[in-house]
């Protein structure tokens, strides 16, 4: 018997918080949009980083030895 009302009062609970929060969910304001951000050795990188000369043909290599293309871009850029 102890168990039944339990779990009543646990779906009673699930209920009164699912309305509510539905309601404040209404009223507040958007999320703004999420950057692609990524971050290796410490280095934090958002969106597409514009490379030079040097840092393409650094991640060239480094994708070359099977480094994936989102790493080789901020190691290359931080690093050359």
């Amino acid at each position: 018997m102890k168990k039944v009302m339990t779990g009543a009062l646990i779906a009673a609970a699930v209920g009164f918080t699912g309305v509510g929060g539905a309601t404040a969910a209404q009223g507040s304001q958007p999320e703004p949009a999420r950057q692609d951000c990524r971050t290796y050795s410490s280095v934090t990188e958002c969106g597409q980083p514009e490379l030079n000369q040097k840092q393409q043909e650094c991640v060239t290599a480094a994708t070359q030895q099977g480094m994936t293309e989102r790493r080789a871009t901020v190691e290359c850029r931080a690093f050359n």
